[in-house]
């Protein structure tokens, strides 16, 4: 009997492709036949992003695209996009179901249903503030890597002034930690090694869990939060690395860290979000702490964790940054030294408050300063890399030839290994290229 064929493609964060692998692994299980989005299929499915107004017209043009391989086809917009730009995707004649992101897990038996009663365009797209419970799968994702994205977490009420994401992802949900330790377990038996805490917000997990608030006087001051799952990750069997996502700088404390540093499997890599180094500006983008608080997050982390990689997110152009507030975040990124910069250009969003905010800065302005920034991390990243020349390493390899240490510096073998797939090596690099160290 001939497979019905399945196609995916995932725009976005982690977090995106998390759900993808996990919604994958449903219709694999169901009998489809997942192929390349390139290829003819009876299903499209795309899991859009709208982080930013490019990533609104990215997700449209990949839509568009399926059609014009299948013309027949069932194609699926969801996700962010889909949550917040029903109205403007309803518009879009070719696109056959939308489907929220609470909507993701039933996606399975909307297609199947779809597929045998017609041409009725289907839309389900709850609205996602009201929701209380983090949505679980009925899957789990099946990874064929050395290394898995597991979601630990969903949902943000941060409300960053430039953000559109709360209005997309809901209120923070935390998964069961029973759930999360299950997936793990599993995945473990499975030769994973590594497992990368990845959600929405993952500092706040814990928050939404019945009576389980300290304080309300200090951020993250739970009975169980981050730090105690992390604990209990570090305790299956099979797992030798964890490393964390993206975490906002209030969760560090010394007994955070402390407490995460214990168990020896916490990766020594913490990307730290900042977004600018000026006090007024982060007033104004509405981050809920200071260049100082920031600073002694920093200082934390390198007192207690050897040889930490920290990276962080910049955003430049924000509406109102002058030349003088640049400069004060230039040189604030500066004492801080960090090994990696993410830099963005700052995109309007309807919805959010930036919007209309006064003084938007110009787009030339914009790419002026990300140039200035990204030649910055690039130097750092390299300085970063280039200590370890001549330094025995532990290496994660994905494959025969490529790996990651526990800091994230990307490896790579001048002479492929395939004994080395799967397994912490300690190796000697010998020089640095591009963005690798190449070792021998």
């Amino acid at each position: 009997m001939k497979k019905n064929k399945v196609a995916f493609y995932t725009l976005g964060c982690k977090v995106n492709q998390y759900e993808t692998n996990v919604i994958e692994a449903m219709f694999k299980n169901d009998g489809f036949e997942v192929v390349d989005f390139t290829e003819f299929a009876d299903v499209y499915i795309v899991n859009t992003c709208t982080v930013t107004s490019m990533s609104d017209k990215k997700s449209r043009q990949i839509l568009r695209r399926a059609k014009q391989i299948n013309p027949d086809s069932i194609l699926c917009a969801m996700g962010c996009y889909a949550q917040v730009g029903k109205a403007e995707l309803e518009k879009i004649d070719d696109i056959d179901i939308i489907l929220g992101n609470n909507e993701k897990k039933d996606i399975l038996n909307i297609v199947k249903d779809r597929m045998h009663n017609g041409d009725t365009k289907v839309e389900h797209v709850e609205d996602i503030m009201k929701l209380a419970p983090y949505c679980e799968f009925d899957s789990i994702s099946t990874i064929n890597h050395v290394r898995a994205e597991i979601k630990i977490q969903d949902g943000c009420d941060r409300f960053c002034s430039y953000c559109i994401i709360p209005y997309a992802r809901g209120p923070v949900r935390s998964r069961k930690k029973e759930n999360v330790l299950s997936e793990i377990k599993n995945l473990a038996l499975k030769g994973i090694k590594e497992v990368v805490l990845t959600g929405i917000h993952i500092s706040s997990y814990g928050k939404d869990f019945e009576n389980n608030i300290i304080s309300t006087d200090e951020p993250y001051n739970y009975k169980y939060g981050l730090a105690d799952l992390v604990g209990d990750i570090c305790e299956i069997e099979g797992i030798e690395r964890v490393r964390l996502g993206s975490i906002e700088p209030r969760i560090i404390t010394e007994e955070f860290v402390k407490k995460i540093d214990a168990s020896g499997k916490v990766c020594n890599h913490f990307h730290l979000s900042l977004q600018s180094g000026c006090d007024d500006t982060l007033k104004r983008m509405n981050r809920l702490y200071t260049t100082s608080q920031y600073k002694n997050s920093v200082d934390i982390i390198r007192k207690y964790i050897k040889e930490a990689a920290i990276t962080t997110d910049v955003i430049v152009g924000f509406p109102g940054e002058t030349d003088e507030e640049f400069r004060k975040t230039v040189e604030f990124l500066k004492d801080i030294h960090f090994s990696k910069l993410h830099v963005f250009k700052y995109s309007r969003r309807k919805g959010t408050k930036a919007y209309s905010m006064d003084n938007q800065v110009s787009e030339e302005v914009k790419e002026e300063r990300s140039r200035e920034l990204i030649k910055l991390s690039d130097e750092w990243e390299e300085e970063f890399a280039k200590q370890y020349i001549g330094k025995e390493i532990d290496v994660l390899f994905e494959n025969d030839k490529e790996g990651h240490t526990s800091n994230y510096i990307k490896a790579v073998l001048k002479n492929p290994n395939k004994e080395f797939a799967n397994k912490i090596i300690k190796i000697k690099p010998k020089f640095y290229e591009k963005d690798s160290l190449i070792c021998e």
